[in-house]
């Protein structure tokens, strides 16, 4: 069975088996991370949960407030890791995979902080247990997608839901019966439809938040011996049967548990790409091409264009909405990201949300977007998932064309941002957080957890 191998792949990983390049690239994932939840604990969405939780937990003592809530404070563990998982998808600035289609480090830090200042443990522990998490769920996304995603489904919000689990097992140091039972749960409480997505409502954040709440839920019930299900994954009404029905009839030639052998441990951590835009990874390529044309183009003025040509794959030219309402559909919008960074390459968060409410910025926006033509290009569609290749062609009132043509957006393994362009990132969403507390980082190993979060709470 699937899950026994998972569980016992959880088990038996030590942190004295995983690589440096890893190691260090767990530690880069955690500063994103930082900087991203960090300041989105001040989204709207974010707020909202905020305030829900106090509704709704409000009789709670002291003694249970032991984990951080970033920006506010302390919780218990699991309404902790809800709130923090929402903050970490708010800005639609979270790592990724491009094959497993999911955002790892959102589900997997929230859930590791909580547990890890649960147990008071070192930051080793920690990035054990970060190190498994995204293993896990980088493996089983790639087993699930495309065809989980194609029909309707949030990885971060289904596969996360074992990506929690498994941290959850890793850091209450489970047996493999216990790290069963908790995968078992996993998979029957995972959940997260596209639909919530793609209308640009907060819906996608609370996937987040509700996989990190029920891989802790799930792992402590595993835990005291509450069962779940072996067979989760590839049963006859399991995961992939109920919500990946293509993958799992391709798969019933295959050995998966060989297949799972050869996969697990190869430390997939290593090729999760961070995020330079707040906007849906699927625009980002075409972002890139659009800021370099703009860099050919001498003193280049808006007023001069005549039209915008994008060519890309399938799924990111159905970002195709012209007439955004909301701040969550603006980040889905790909004619309306070209006309902001057409506008200006140095857009911030701030920025954005002006958008709704200053009319000449946002009529200026729609006038631009209005030249915007989006096509799609099958040869592309080739080539994804393992590029998200994009096209721009810009065409001047002068009849001049510019063309540029990105397959790797910043981010990729293969174009990264290294550790002074997460580090500046930081900066500029967090401007008045103290810069030297996050040095610990590259020493995090024996840092105490608990220690290393106080500065986060505030």
């Amino acid at each position: 069975m699937m899950v026994e191998e998972v569980a016992k792949f959880i088990v038996r990983l030590k942190y004295d088996e995983v690589d440096d390049e890893a190691i260090e690239k767990a530690k880069l994932c955690f500063l994103d991370f930082l900087s991203v939840s960090y300041r989105g604990s001040h989204e709207k969405s974010s707020k909202i949960a905020i305030k829900t939780l106090t509704e709704l937990f409000n009789g709670e003592t002291s003694e249970d407030k032991i984990a951080t809530v970033m920006a506010n404070g302390y919780l218990n563990p699991i309404h902790a890791s809800f709130l923090n998982g929402i903050f970490a998808h708010s800005l639609d600035l979270d790592d990724g995979h491009n094959i497993a289609q999911i955002h790892p480090g959102s589900v997997v830090f929230p859930s590791a902080i909580a547990i890890s200042q649960m147990k008071d443990l070192n930051g080793e522990k920690f990035l054990e247990a970060v190190i498994c998490g995204y293993e896990v769920g980088v493996v089983l996304g790639k087993i699930a997608n495309p065809q989980h995603r194609n029909q309707g489904f949030h990885s971060t919000g289904t596969v996360g839901t074992f990506i929690s689990g498994a941290v959850v097992s890793k850091l209450l140091n489970l047996n493999v019966k216990q790290t069963i039972y908790t995968l078992g749960l996993c998979g029957t409480t995972s959940s997260g439809l596209l639909e919530s997505d793609h209308t640009g409502t907060m819906g996608k954040h609370l996937h987040v938040g509700n996989a990190a709440y029920n891989g802790l839920l799930c792992g402590f019930l595993g835990k005291n011996g509450f069962t779940g299900a072996e067979s989760i994954v590839e049963g006859d009404e399991g995961f992939l049967n109920g919500m990946a029905v293509k993958t799992f009839e391709n798969l019933k030639s295959l050995n998966l548990n060989s297949y799972l052998r050869k996969e697990l441990g190869k430390f997939h951590i290593k090729d999760v790409y961070l995020k330079k835009y707040p906007f849906c990874r699927h625009l980002h390529s075409s972002i890139d091409s659009a800021i370099a044309i703009k860099k050919r183009i001498n003193n280049f003025n808006i007023n001069e264009i005549k039209r915008v040509s994008i060519e890309t794959y399938k799924i990111a030219s159905e970002h195709e909405n012209f007439n955004p309402k909301t701040l969550q559909q603006l980040k889905q919008s790909l004619p309306f990201a070209i006309a902001i960074f057409l506008i200006s390459d140095r857009f911030k968060l701030e920025d954005l949300d002006k958008i709704f409410v200053d009319e000449q910025l946002h009529s200026k926006i729609k006038m631009i977007a209005g030249k915007i033509e989006i096509h799609n290009n099958e040869e592309f569609d080739k080539l994804f998932p393992n590029k998200r290749a994009s096209s721009v062609t810009i065409s001047l009132k002068n009849n001049e064309k510019i063309q540029n043509t990105t397959y790797t957006p910043i981010g990729e393994k293969e174009n990264p941002l290294l550790k002074e362009n997460i580090l500046n990132k930081f900066k500029t969403l967090n401007p008045n957080f103290s810069h030297e507390h996050l040095k610990q980082i590259d020493r995090l190993e024996t840092t105490n957890m608990n220690e290393f979060m106080k500065k986060f709470a505030k």
